[in-house]
Formats: structure tokens, sequence, C-alpha cells
């Protein structure tokens, strides 16, 4: 094309994302230049609050969240990662707390409010356990990407100098997320936090609080329909408008790039925990990465719903103003 853009783009690398960032798959009719950032939800920052790049990697509810507020970027209906929500919740033994109505009362800390996996896995407590999310204390220790969301009163700070994880071992927060999302972490996103936070939580460990939760998780999922999404894509508005065709090539990019992935799965290859992951989806689904609005309407909608239940979007979004309608 006459008028090829030279794009600045920040994903992360996955297994599906390689072909895409070596060059081996090629964005039609643009130059990309891709930006490395690590972990890449440094990246949704920079995009929420400074719309450094043209197209970007976000967390769904973190973008949802800026749309709402005017952020100039549009999303694609390509989810980069995906992964079941009623896992990754740990609780004090002594707590207590034997079923997610048990949380009513007790402090549960999460990295910040707005963060997806939180978004995900309170939903599920409301929706399918009888959860009242208001009777919690739900505590921080990061900052919300959107700097401007405002929360509800039952979401405090952990005081200074406290982490989320040197409160769960001193018995002040009673419960919460694992991984970088919560107790498995320490500091801000900046490279090597993950390690860092599984380095000083290795000598404690909690149970979860749902038990045999993978087949929990696979009958939720063919009794709903939902997947839950994670780190879709956002394009700049003004490149939507200037190039009508760039939402398909975008499209037809990650598809490209997928596939090889998804044959080495089907061939039983993989050695990451993404890679393992996936390789156990495939029991559920014949493709655990679906792109598109078409196999994603269930997931969008559940999310959608759970973000205006916990107050983080005013109201539920038309979804082609907040989606390009898109199928592979």
């Amino acid at each position: 094309m006459a008028d090829q853009p030279n794009l600045k783009i920040a994903i992360g690398t996955y297994g599906h994302t390689h072909a895409l960032k070596r060059g081996d798959v090629r964005i039609e009719g643009v130059d990309p230049a891709f930006v490395e950032v690590v972990p890449i939800i440094g990246a949704f920052r920079r995009m929420v609050r400074d719309v450094e790049f043209d197209i970007c990697e976000m967390a769904p509810t973190t973008y949802m969240i800026a749309r709402a507020l005017g952020a100039p970027f549009i999303a694609l209906p390509v989810f980069l990662m995906r992964r079941f929500h009623h896992g990754g919740f740990v609780v004090r033994p002594d707590a207590g707390i034997k079923v997610p109505k048990d949380l009513e009362g007790k402090k549960v800390g999460v990295r910040a409010y707005s963060v997806t996996t939180g978004v995900w896995t309170r939903g599920i407590f409301v929706n399918e356990y009888g959860l009242d999310s208001a009777k919690v204390t739900w505590v921080v220790d990061d900052e919300e990407h959107v700097t401007t969301l405002k929360l509800p009163p039952n979401v405090v700070h952990a005081p200074e100098g406290k982490s989320l994880q040197s409160m769960m071992k001193a018995g002040e927060i009673q419960a919460g997320f694992t991984g970088p999302a919560g107790v498995g972490r320490a500091g801000p996103p900046i490279s090597g936090w993950d390690k860092a936070g599984e380095a000083a939580a290795a000598a404690d460990t909690y149970p979860e609080l749902i038990a045999d939760v993978e087949k929990v998780e696979a009958d939720w999922f063919r009794n709903s329909g939902i997947y839950p999404i994670h780190g879709l894509i956002v394009v700049k508005d003004e490149h939507i408008k200037r190039y009508p065709w760039l939402a398909r090539s975008l499209m037809n990019a990650f598809v490209a790039a997928k596939k090889p992935y998804l044959e080495q799965l089907k061939q039983g290859q993989g050695d990451s925990p993404e890679d393992k992951r996936y390789l156990n989806f495939l029991s559920l689904m014949s493709d655990p990465l679906p792109y598109g609005i078409a196999a994603n309407r269930p997931s969008i909608e559940a999310l959608v719903t759970y973000s205006l239940q916990q107050e983080l979007i005013p109201s539920r979004p038309q979804l082609d103003r907040v989606f390009v309608e898109i199928d592979p």
C-alpha cells in the first residue's frame, strides 16, 4: 500500500505472538515498530496514561474503564491470554473461610481493585456463590492503571511500608489472590517483580478457597459458555478512521501467527506454564485462544456485567462502541 504507516506496537511475547514479533508473519500494509515492555502490564499503564503506543495489549477491565472515561483508542477482539478464575485465590487456614460467602467481614488482598483477575473472581463469587462484595474490605498495595478511577468505599490501601505478602503472613488480611494479582508478587510492575514476589512468598503456602478447582471451572464453562478474556488489543481511534483496512489486517496477522502455535499444542508440545494451561484446555475446546466477537460474546458480556456490579464503569456500553466488530 502506498500509505504504509509506521506503527509503534507493544504486545507481550507468547507462543502465539512469536511469529508476528519476529517478522515471520507480516501485518499487511503496516511497517511495525515493536517495543518490548517487561512485564507487559507496564505498557498498559503507559497507554492509558500517555497514549504512548499506536497498538497495544491491554487488560480488558483497564480498557473498559479508560474507554468509559474517553480514551482515544478502541479494542479489537483479539485476546492474547486466557485462564479461568475460580482458582488463584487463597485463604489463611485459621481464618474460618470455607466458602466465598465467608469472605464477608474479612480483609482480602488484591494488587489493585481494577485488576482483571480480581474482577473475574469477584464476579464469580458474587454471581455463582452469593457473596456480597460490598461487605468485604478489599486491601490494595498498588495504584490503579487508570488513576482517575473512583474506588468504592470498601477499598483501602495497605499501610505504608506493608505489602499484601507481609499482611497475609501476619494475619492482617485473611485471604488474597496469588501471583501478580496479589500475594505472589512484590513492588510495582517492573521487570522481575513476579520472581521477587515468588521468592518472598516461598516460605508460606496457603490453601485454595475452591477445592477441585479444575473440575469446577470445566463444569462452569460447559454450563455458561464463559471463558474469561484477558490481554485484548487496542488501536488508536485515529488509525482506525484513517486506515479502514487496518482492523482486518491486524486480525489476519494475529490469526496467522497463532496457527503454528495451535498446531504445536495439538501435537502435545509445550513446556511453559501457559503452554500446559492451553494444552489442558484442549479437552474443553478446539481452540484455547479464540479471537473475534462471535466466539467471545458470552465472555465479553459477563465481564461487562461484573464491571458494572463492581462500580468500575458507569453504564453498560454498546459493544460496537468499545469493540471493532470483527471476526477471523
